[in-house]
Formats: C-alpha cells, structure tokens, sequence
C-alpha cells in the first residue's frame, strides 16, 4: 500500500529542492525581469513625485533577487532618493540568502532594508494590535498568494496601505497557463490541506472587480522544460512533478491512476507544447497592477 499523499510544504527541504529546480528549468525569473525592464518604469513613474523618501513594501520577498530588480529601477527612477524596503518573509533561510544577496550587490547605499521573519497575516495582526497602518509608495506580492489563507481580505489590506501616487504589483500564474488547466482539472485530487491555495490571474480579476478596484494586467509568457518527468524513475523528474502537484514525493505515494492521468494530461497541448524533442510545460504568468 503506497504511503498517503501529503503536501510538499510539509517538507521545507524537498520543497526548497523543487523550487530551485523549477527556478533552473523555468523562464519564469527571466519572464520577470524582462517585465521589470520594459513595463516596471512607466509603473513606478509617478510613485516618487516630490518625496524625499520613497517606502517600498515587499510581500514575500523570498531571497530577493526580484526585489533587487525592483529597487534598481526605482533607484534609475529617482536617483539619489532614500528608499526604505521592508520585507516580509516567513522563511529564515531564505531571509538569510536575501540578507547575503544584499551583501553582495553594490549601489545600494540609499536602500534601508527591514526584514520582518512573518507571514503577511501576522504582519497584518501585528500592525493592527499596534495600531499601526504605515502607507506605502511601492507594494508588491510575487508569486506569494497561494500562501494566503483569505486572498481577497489580504489584497483588501494591503490596498489600504497605499499612498495616492502608488501602485500595488502582483504577480502570479496566469489564467491561460499549464497550471490552470492542470488544477482546475486535479487540483482537489492533491493534498494542499490549508498550507496552499491554488489561485490564478482569473480569480484575482474576479476578486478585483467585484471590489470596484481599477487595475492593469500584462501577460508574462513563461515555460517549464518537463522532459524529465516522463522519464521514470529520473530524479529531476520526480522532483518537478512534486512541484507541479504540491505534493511530496507524488510519484511514490499517488494513486497509479491519479499518477498516470497526470502525466497524460502534461502532455496536452493545452498544458504544455514540444519544442526540439523537449516538453516545455505553459508556467506563463500575469502581473496585475492596482491603482490606490
């Protein structure tokens, strides 16, 4: 009798190990940053107009290379200006990595930088109990709201924190993605418990619009080279299809059935196309950005 199925985020390690090789296999920090270097700017055009310090939120800032991106166009944007960067982030190692990245990186004498070891929720309580509500001039959730018990509570929060000129960026996969078609379709077959949540491009919209909130959305395309996960038995292989289901060591402990559908249906078109005799799975991405 295989082992029950559990969630991937209930082994920090296994999922680490997965998401550095989807990070190795995917376009999907490329996909970003060509968004950071083409749209970023016309988005934070205005966010500095006449301050001396601009205050720059990160929601889930993981080891910060994205965000590093970011403050360096804000840096371009408004040169010379202090920029104050809060993150949170609930993970200690990967606090540490940004703090070693930051380390690293020249030209940021102007970055304050304030980490806080939290989720957004218990940021949330922690600013409330403390009766606190800073604004913000920048805030930005990537890839983050799958962690998100009440997605549209915690948008709703962080919306409230904007300054007037500012502009709250989120990033996620999007509605025309492998992702959607692969969970709308398994998703309740995989056993995210309430570590996770999935969410697209679609359900944000969705949540946005039924706010009455007035937003932009650009679509990043992005793939993920899957090749090895038809191979059975290659480590790699399993690895991502781990991070594809969420689910830890998936192709161990899921049913024959469940496993075998799944791999067939990776092999759609509607979730992935063949390229030069390699799978390349559709983890395209959309970036929304709300008006204050």
């Amino acid at each position: 009798m295989a082992s029950p199925m559990r969630s991937l985020l209930t082994d920090p390690a296994r999922y680490l190990q997965s998401f550095r090789l989807f990070l190795a296999n995917s376009t999907e920090h490329q996909s970003m940053q060509e968004f950071m270097e083409r749209q970023l700017p016309a988005v934070i055009a205005s966010i500095g107009n006449g301050k001396s310090t601009i205050n720059v939120l990160s929601v889930g800032g993981g080891a910060g290379e994205i965000d590093l991106l970011i403050l360096s166009k804000v840096q371009a944007r408004y040169p010379g200006v202090t920029i104050n960067n809060d993150v949170i982030e609930p993970s200690a190692d990967q606090i540490l990595k940004y703090k070693e990245y930051v380390a690293e990186t020249s030209n940021l004498e102007n970055v304050k930088f304030t980490w806080h070891e939290e989720t957004a929720y218990e940021y949330e309580s922690r600013m409330n109990a403390e009766k606190k509500s800073k604004k913000w001039d920048f805030i930005h959730m990537i890839q983050m709201l799958y962690y998100v018990k009440d997605i549209p509570a915690t948008i709703r929060y962080f919306h409230s924190l904007l300054e007037a000129q500012a502009k709250l960026l989120i990033i996620l996969v999007s509605g025309s993605s492998g992702w959607e078609t692969l969970w709308r379709k398994y998703g309740s077959s995989f056993p995210l418990g309430d570590l996770c949540t999935y969410v697209s491009s679609v359900d944000i919209k969705r949540m946005l619009d039924s706010a009455g909130l007035k937003y932009h959305l650009h679509e990043l395309p992005s793939h993920m080279d899957i090749t090895s996960c038809f191979i059975e038995g290659n480590k790699d292989g399993e690895l991502l299809l781990d991070f594809l289901t969420e689910t830890c060591e998936f192709s161990k402990t899921a049913p024959p059935e469940l496993k075998r559908q799944v791999i067939e249906e990776l092999r759609k078109p509607e979730c992935s196309e063949k390229r030069d005799g390699k799978v390349l799975f559709n983890n395209s991405l959309s970036a929304i950005v709300i008006e204050p």
